[in-house]
């Protein structure tokens, strides 16, 4: 097995370390007092762990003023601890349908840029049905018809496959063990629905509020009745 990544199983493995990775799905920079207080821990601490993320190529640091952020060094590193949530065991379903605080995260959140939940997976399945991507060996790909909707919606895909970035991929929901689209389509297009007050982001968590003007166009958009 390649050293490497024993390494970073090593790095990603404490449990302060791994309260700091989840606080940056979010999706936005923290500075170190902001993540000391996530993790409950002092700021010397926090320092110490935040070095090793730093020399483990998983964060990049960016100094402002006398603050520091820091954020994922690559979009790929959310993806990645996205997907091992996939390994938590199945939650018992009639105790689920009794947890009402862990539902809004299941139902509609992000995931680092793009959504996920629930409502994610439902916009991936309306998406194919409509036949505005298709899949191509298992992989979606933008249709013609895709194209013309994304650019009536305000997006623009062609701008988006110019960026060095993945354009449009497939991505494992962990609640849903359906797929949601990720990537920078997908990522735009949840900005767009932020923007035009479809979603609103929650304090301290990734879960998202569906608006009532999100609603209609959800059913517009997708035909998915909220």
């Amino acid at each position: 097995m390649d050293t490497r990544f024993n390494e970073i199983a090593a790095v990603i493995g404490d449990p302060t370390r791994a309260t700091i990775l989840w606080t940056l799905m979010e999706g936005r920079a923290f500075t170190a007092t902001e993540l000391a207080l996530e993790a409950e821990t002092s700021p010397q601490n926090i320092s110490m762990h935040l070095h090793k993320l730093v020399q483990a190529g998983l964060l990049s640091v960016e100094s402002q003023g006398r603050h520091k952020y820091y954020r994922f060094s690559r979009k790929e590193i959310a993806y990645a601890l996205e997907g091992m949530t996939l390994l938590l065991p199945r939650p018992d379903q009639t105790r689920q349908r009794h947890d009402e605080p862990d539902q809004p995260i299941r139902q509609c959140r992000t995931c680092y840029d793009h959504l996920a939940g629930k409502l994610g997976v439902g916009v991936t399945e309306s998406l194919l049905k409509q036949k505005i991507i298709s899949l191509k060996d298992q992989e979606p790909v933008l249709t013609r018809r895709g194209m013309k909707w994304f650019s009536d919606l305000g997006i623009e895909p062609r701008a988006l496959m110019e960026q060095r970035r993945s354009f449009l991929r497939t991505c494992l929901d962990w609640s849903e063990r359906k797929h949601h689209i990720a990537g920078s389509l997908a990522a735009a297009l949840l900005n767009h629905m932020l923007a035009g007050d479809w979603l609103r982001r929650t304090g301290g968590s990734r879960a998202l509020v569906v608006t009532s003007r999100g609603r209609k166009e959800f059913y517009e958009h997708f035909r998915i009745t909220i």
